[in-house]
């Protein structure tokens, strides 16, 4: 018993650090070079839509002041208004929108850009406006079908191609990671031509050749590109100071890293210094970071996930537990703060509550999420956890649930009849 002990959180903890390496692929932005960049659950925040809507520009009215125009009236079909009415619904909808992103309020953010979508079917402002929420909270396949929207609508905005390439790059378990790495390098390169001085289109482009594999001169030669156009650009020079690193030229890259330490003045610069402190396995250098961007941001969920992550592999289940519980809390819809958490409780022993927080986390995930929640290091340890507890009536059920999120696992289908002979 001593020796599977052992075997268990030897295999559990080589599989947490696995995952971390598959989520630490998020990024920041922090200057406003083609787009407003602040601390958002994705880290990457793209800057809010355009508008023209009084109630920000006349001083005199607000969210809080104005009278509310109702949801309902707002979305009548356009029939019998001017085109200057309607334009004025549609701006004031936006602002809204706007309004509510900035105070975390996503559900009305998004109920507003679906009500400019029903006013104007084509804004691509409102589809835009609906990836920036989807993306702030790592709601990656909604944001990239809102994103690919805007694109559509505007084939101009470098903005909503920035935004694209930034989503179709994030890791997604299951998916064809190859032929979105590929679209993100066209939208990125799209975005250049658009506006060949956006800094942050250089640096993007650099992330995605570096995450199709591209150790090399190209991918170098896009991050200097970003630095060079604005040297204050403190992400370029993380991403930089990175790359080189990998290059085993760690004595270039160490500059970098110490300017971009300089320069970071705001949570997201600094949450992503941890990000690539973190990928490179230096938990302990990235705790201080991240404890100064809360300083910053006390609730930046990105910075609490990356702080609770860190605490977990470094088994602090205790101090970690309530970061996370915080950032489900601010961000309640993005899959890997449940995965973390409940991977935590299971290490713990604490079965009853890994198995609460998996399946609540089996409500945001992805296809291939759901199978890594019916595996070893999810519900299926959850049931092996009660095995070893002696209690077959809750392993049978943890089984039977992971079975039902991956059907074909015949492992699963092994288990749940083993353990029925148990009872």
């Amino acid at each position: 018993m001593r020796d599977y002990c052992i075997m268990r959180r030897v295999v559990v903890t080589a599989a947490l650090l696995m995952c971390a390496s598959l989520l630490v692929n998020v990024k920041a932005r922090a200057q406003e070079v083609g787009g407003d960049i602040s601390g958002g659950a994705g880290i990457f925040r793209p800057k809010n839509p355009e508008t023209t809507s009084k109630r920000r520009t006349s001083g005199s009215t607000t969210s809080r002041t104005r009278p509310a125009t109702t949801r309902a009236s707002r979305t009548t079909k356009a029939t019998g208004l001017s085109a200057a009415e309607v334009g004025e619904r549609v701006e004031d909808a936006l602002e809204e929108g706007n309004e509510a992103r900035d105070a975390r309020k996503y559900t009305e953010a998004e109920r507003s850009y679906r009500d400019v979508l029903q006013l104007k079917p084509r804004d691509w402002r409102a589809a835009y406006g609906l990836g920036n929420v989807y993306t702030d909270q790592q709601r990656w396949d909604e944001a990239e079908k809102a994103y690919r929207q805007a694109v559509e609508f505007n084939q101009n905005s470098a903005d909503a191609y920035v935004a694209l390439s930034y989503v179709l790059a994030q890791p997604r378990t299951g998916a064809s990671n190859a032929k979105r790495l590929a679209d993100a390098e066209w939208a990125a390169r799209r975005a250049i031509l658009i506006q060949a001085d956006n800094a942050i289109a250089h640096d993007q482009l650099g992330t995605v050749l570096e995450a199709r594999g591209l150790i090399d001169q190209s991918t170098e030669a896009a991050y200097r590109r970003a630095v060079e156009l604005d040297p204050q650009f403190a992400v370029a020079h993380v991403h930089l100071a990175r790359l080189l690193r990998k290059m085993n030229r760690r004595s270039d890259a160490e500059p970098h890293y110490q300017h971009a330490k300089e320069l970071a003045r705001d949570a997201p610069t600094l949450i992503l210094i941890a990000e690539a402190l973190q990928s490179e396995q230096r938990w302990d250098d990235s705790e201080p970071v991240l404890r100064r961007a809360l300083e910053i941001d006390a609730r930046n969920p990105n910075a609490l996930f990356l702080l609770g992550r860190m605490l977990v592999v470094k088994k602090q289940f205790s101090e970690a537990e309530p970061i996370l519980k915080n950032t489900i809390e601010i961000s309640p819809r993005s899959f890997s703060p449940y995965y973390i958490l409940g991977s935590a409780y299971l290490r713990m022993d604490r079965y009853e509550d890994a198995e609460r927080i998996y399946n609540r986390a089996a409500e945001f995930a992805s296809a291939g999420d759901r199978k890594l929640l019916a595996g070893a290091f999810g519900l299926s340890g959850v049931g092996d956890g009660y095995l070893k507890a002696g209690r077959p009536n809750d392993a049978l059920r943890a089984y039977q649930r992971a079975l039902q999120l991956d059907p074909t696992n015949a492992e699963l289908q092994s288990k749940v009849a083993d353990t029925r002979t148990r009872l």
